[in-house]
């Protein structure tokens, strides 16, 4: 009966020593992508802008009045502008929205333009950093009568903004909503 207790207790000791064996060293990356479906990749380098502002409300309107005043030659180059001066879903939101606009035939055969101001800035009830713009624009087109006659329009967004080494800020997300 001894040699079965001291097989067994072995046998618990072999075991544990596997056990405590792969618990101290982490799966490899392969073998962490099937079981997750995801490749872990290195973390992101930390977002910079190139420029900002003093006030929060000081980067919102620089960004917005470039935003809404724009045209067919120069929008795309003005959305990666905006992107550079940006961080977060901000950045993103340029990015995506410069690549979309550069090989836009039906924008630059129309020589559409925007133009517009900003008109109000004022912070969201309850939420730190968030702002609403309130933007009047007019949009017209030199090669087509497609805004022929169209009357300036009131925009509303979201915007939010951060705060950046130097104690500058910039806007960090845009969302319009009208």
């Amino acid at each position: 009966m001894s040699g079965r207790r001291a097989a067994a207790a072995l046998l618990c000791a072999v075991a544990c020593v596997g056990c405590g064996h792969s618990a101290r060293r982490p799966p490899s990356p392969v073998a962490r992508a099937d079981a997750t479906h995801e490749y872990p990749s290195k973390p992101a380098p930390p977002e910079t802008a190139t420029s900002a502002a003093p006030t929060a409300v000081g980067a919102i309107r620089a960004f917005v009045t470039a935003y809404v005043n724009w045209n067919a030659r120069t929008v795309s180059v003005d959305l990666r502008t905006l992107a550079a001066q940006s961080v977060g879903q901000a950045r993103a939101a340029m990015t995506l929205a410069a690549a979309e606009t550069a090989d836009d035939y039906e924008l630059r055969r129309g020589g559409i333009a925007n133009s517009g101001a900003v008109e109000a800035v004022a912070p969201l009830p309850g939420e730190r950093n968030q702002y609403v713009v309130v933007t009047r624009e007019s949009t017209t087109a030199t090669n087509t009568t497609a805004y022929q006659g169209l009357r300036p329009a009131w925009h509303v967004a979201l915007a939010a903004v951060q705060r950046v080494p130097g104690g500058r800020w910039v806007l960090s997300d845009w969302q319009p909503e009208s």
